[in-house]
């Protein structure tokens, strides 16, 4: 049996070899990428070295700990010493710095290049307005990006992980009992209790452990699990292979173990290189990517139309000075040099909106794959069950109720030091406290076999009043039936109470199977007890001694649906999302409760099914499938690749760290702030309640964002584009220019400022029901739309200035001026109501208070500043009454066709 169990690990770990794609989280593939760059400082390599070397007494000493652990006043005395155990990561940098940053952009340069060509020039109105529009988008970027990051570091701060350190009492005479502190507070000599699931919070020095298996990708490339000793291995060729040192960022894989913490924050060697890729400019992800494109597609239309704007007005016009300033005013005008603020500003405003509805954002970015989503992938515990597990039943291998069983899963539960689950607490909550005493007393704890997925059981060995060991095993059905020889069977032989153990025979196992398949049925969750006794001469066991055991009977688990999970998966389906339960639990009882939330679940595609299938088969099989059974972690990594190619964005929904694999392969990885540390690290998303509810909301808060975002750069885009148009067909015929420098400029900043309400503004709820991808190619085609509708009454302006009030002479240019400035930043600053939405604004769909108000203001200003004091400063001129009566014809005209357009354009495209 210890043959047939160490070939299934060797095949895990095979497998493990061949999965070359595994991904890891971002940082620690940032870091492994980096690692070669510069070597290890030699100091602590050589301090590792020397630990690793020593005994562990030794070793202890050399940290002036003790194995009971530091005291209180000892960790907080080296707290203030060593410092937070932090690894460097991006500080606040200081305001003048930030400041300066948040200026260097592409569009400030350009417009302080502008700004200097400007004033070299002699136009100090210009040089002026310009330098207005820098500051203002420097400063209202420093003071947003501010924000973002204090409200950043504050949802941080929510989800930190934990770690459990052994503390020893005040006094000498006191016990050490186990604590969970923040991971920033551990220090060198701590003792911290590590087993499967745990993130290694530091350096440390091992110093107990139980089949421990370590996850250390991020540290050496290797995706193997390595198995980690007490013991010294002396032909190990560098520190990160010494067999019983581990390493900050790498996580516990399977397995128990206590650590002594040698290195702390920017000292470990996950610190070392976290320093230097700081020192290195990062990539930017997918979404920065997407800015990047629009950003550089408006500059390139800019460097192609603003020489073509010269060299009309230079001809046509022939004063070349005045010219060129119209023409550096014009690009200045398709310079969106608000993106980035409202970019930044309104992926901070999503994450603190996402935070109130139980969602924290762990990098800005994500929020735009969480709105993409459209296939989630979720456990069946606590997700679509109330994740309140009871003991429903205790009944010998044929179904006698029985005590025993619940009294061996109490010992099995209590003595065990790994992770325990939602079933372990079942199982200790459910012993009344008079026996609970009692067999604490009769027993004490020898050994224990920690818990793996190969497995799927975990083993304690206890001694019974010092007379015997008994190894008792509890696990998986199917695992514990394959290593049991004999089942336990209560009041036989006519001696009611008295058991026997007869051998596991093939009728037997009928009946066995039959029973469990019926609670399976009955949607109860059904876990194995085994027991063997075991010489008292034995100190040691290992897997090898899994086997020969007598099946006991059975403790029965009810986690019945949550009552939210039905509207909360009819909710989902109604905004596009598919729901695709993944599970390590069988099929029965997956089957039952998926039925009882009106999953679909007839057909269940099962975890060694899928190891049978090639990638192809798979794809096709992961689309027809919703419910997916008895699964490995590799199994639903497999799975949620298998989604993604086929052209899915996929999030994963996980708590364990069975989950850990499949959180780093989905595009958006989901967990809850109760996960286990190696799960919460590899999400991107971390929900404070563990709802389908809770999700659901922050989808759509995360797609609300995203369209606020397209809003501005759709509304830039079309607006850009149409004041182009108008101003080559207005330079072509006109024998003036058709808005001074100055005032392209001043209406350009007005309506600047009309946007800054854009982050805070309403989404129709239909643009949120379907998920939402980036896609550049749709600015350019919504462009190129929109843009030529302003122009018709652009040009329709022109005609209306030209022979209705005759302003077409050199000494009458102004008036026409000052026409086409009102025109066009009223319907500059209507097109933001009138494209933010593909319903009618105002009557069907109603911007947020703040944009209608920043609207409302830049359009009274529009219409003050020419009957005003500074009319002459700017020169513009009052308007005829008459006038107004063609401006409120032409804005209504305005609206109208842009609706007609709308229409076209949603039913030929569709609006997002």
């Amino acid at each position: 049996m210890r043959t047939v169990l160490t070939q299934g690990f060797s095949t895990f770990l095979r497998r493990r070899r061949a999965q070359r794609h595994f991904a890891r989280p971002p940082i620690l593939d940032t870091i492994a990428a980096h690692a070669r760059l510069a070597a290890t400082p030699v100091a602590l390599s050589d301090e590792m070295s020397l630990v690793a070397a020593e005994a562990p007494a030794a070793a202890l000493a050399r940290l002036r700990s003790r194995e009971s652990g530091l005291t209180r006043a000892e960790a907080a005395d080296r707290l203030a010493k060593v410092g937070p155990n932090e690894v460097e990561h991006e500080k606040p940098l200081p305001a003048w710095l930030h400041l300066w940053r948040c200026y260097l952009n592409p569009f400030n340069v350009l417009l302080t290049a502008l700004g200097g060509l400007s004033w070299l020039s002699a136009d100090a109105k210009a040089t002026v307005v310009i330098s207005a529009m820098v500051a203002l988008s420097t400063i209202i970027r420093f003071v947003q990006e501010g924000r973002s990051h204090r409200a950043a570091e504050s949802l941080r701060a929510m989800v930190s992980n934990k770690a459990t350190v052994i503390r020893a009492g005040p006094a000498a005479s006191e016990p050490s009992a186990r604590v969970e502190i923040p991971q920033r507070e551990l220090v060198p000599g701590d003792l911290v209790a590590l087993s499967a699931g745990d993130m290694i919070p530091a350096d440390c020095r091992v110093l107990t452990a139980r089949d421990l298996f370590v996850g250390q990708a991020a540290m050496t490339g290797e995706s193997l699990p390595v198995e980690k000793f007490v013991e010294h291995h002396g032909d190990a060729t560098g520190v990160l292979e010494q067999a019983n040192l581990v390493f900050m960022g790498t996580n516990v894989v399977s397995g128990a173990a206590t650590a002594l913490v040698v290195m702390t924050g920017s000292r470990t060697y996950f610190g070392a290189l976290a320093s230097r890729v700081l020192a290195v400019d990062p990539q930017p992800n997918a979404f920065q990517a997407g800015v990047n494109s629009v950003s550089w597609l408006l500059i390139r239309f800019a460097m192609v139309m603003v020489p073509i704007v010269l060299l009309v007005n230079g001809f046509t016009k022939g004063d070349w000075l005045q010219a060129f300033l119209f023409a550096l005013s014009v690009a200045v005008g398709l310079t969106p040099e608000m993106l980035l603020m409202i970019v930044t500003s309104t992926l901070a405003k999503g994450a603190v909106m996402l935070s109130r509805k139980k969602v924290v954002v762990k990098r800005l970015d994500a929020i735009q794959n969480f709105g993409a989503m459209d296939v989630l992938c979720t456990d069946k515990t606590g997700t679509l069950t109330q994740d309140k597990i009871a003991v429903a039943r205790k009944t010998d291998p044929f179904g006698q109720p029985s005590t025993e069983v619940l009294e061996f899963a109490f010992l099995n539960s209590y003595y065990q030091t790994g992770l325990k689950n939602l079933l372990d607490r079942a199982v200790l909550d459910n012993v009344d406290l008079p026996a609970e005493l009692k067999l604490k007393e009769d027993y004490r704890k020898v050994d224990e076999i920690p818990f793996d997925f190969v497995r799927r059981c975990m083993s304690v060995v206890v001694s019974e009043r010092d007379d015997h060991h008994e190894l008792i095993c509890k696990g998986a059905l199917e695992e514990i039936l394959a290593i049991c020889t004999r089942v336990r069977v209560t009041g036989a032989a006519g001696i009611p109470g008295k058991p026997c153990d007869p051998p596991l025979d093939a009728a037997a196992m009928t009946r066995i199977l039959a029973f469990t398949h019926g609670l399976n049925q009955e949607g109860l969750r059904v876990v194995a007890v085994a027991m063997k006794e075991m010489p008292p001469t034995q100190t040691t066991y290992s897997v090898a001694d899994e086997t020969g055991l007598t099946l006991v009977g059975y403790i029965s688990f009810l986690d019945p649906p949550k009552e939210s999970s039905a509207p909360a998966l009819k909710r989902l389906a109604a905004h596009g999302i598919v729901v695709k339960v993944l599970t390590g639990d069988n099929e029965f009882v997956s089957k039952h409760v998926c039925h009882q939330v009106g999953l679909p679940s007839d057909q269940v595609l099962l975890g060694p099914q899928i190891e049978a299938m090639d990638d192809a088969t798979l794809a096709r099989a992961a689309e027809e499938h919703r419910l997916f059974a008895k699964l490995t972690p590799l199994q639903k990594e497999r799975i949620v690749r298998a989604l993604r190619a086929n052209g899915h964005v996929v999030g994963f929904m996980g708590d364990g760290i069975n989950d850990a694999p499949a959180l780093r392969a989905a595009d958006i990885g989901i967990s809850v702030d109760s996960a286990v540390d190696i799960a919460k690290e590899a999400a991107d998303i971390i929900l404070l309640e563990k709802s389908l509810l809770v999700l659901d909301d922050g989808v759509i808060e995360g797609r609300s964002t995203f369209c606020n975002m397209l809003k501005y750069i759709r509304m830039t885009a079309s607006s850009n584009f149409g004041n182009v148009l108008s101003v080559l067909v207005a330079s072509a015929f006109l024998p003036f220019l058709p808005m001074l420098p100055l005032q392209l400029l001043v209406q350009n900043l007005l309506y600047d400022f009309s946007q800054t309400g854009i982050p805070f503004d309403n989404v129709d709820a239909e643009l949120v029901a379907r998920p939402l991808q980036w896609n550049p190619a749709d600015i350019g085609r919504f462009m190129v739309v929109f843009g030529p509708v302003s122009s018709v009454f652009d040009i329709c302006t022109f005609a209306l200035m030209w022979w209705v009030f005759k302003a077409n002479t050199l000494a009458s240019q102004t008036q026409f001026q000052t026409g086409w400035f009102v025109v066009g930043l009223l319907t500059q600053t209507l097109i933001v109501h009138m494209i933010r939405t593909p319903k009618l604004p105002f009557i069907q769909s109603r911007a947020s208070a703040p944009l209608i108000g920043m609207t409302v203001a830049i359009m009274v200003i529009g219409l003050w500043l020419p009957m005003g004091p500074l009319a002459a400063y700017f020169k513009l001129q009052a308007l005829p009454a008459a006038y107004f009566s063609w401006l409120c014809a032409i804005l209504v005209a305005y609206c109208a066709l842009t609706t007609v357009v709308k229409r076209f354009y949603s039913r030929s495209f569709g609006w997002q």
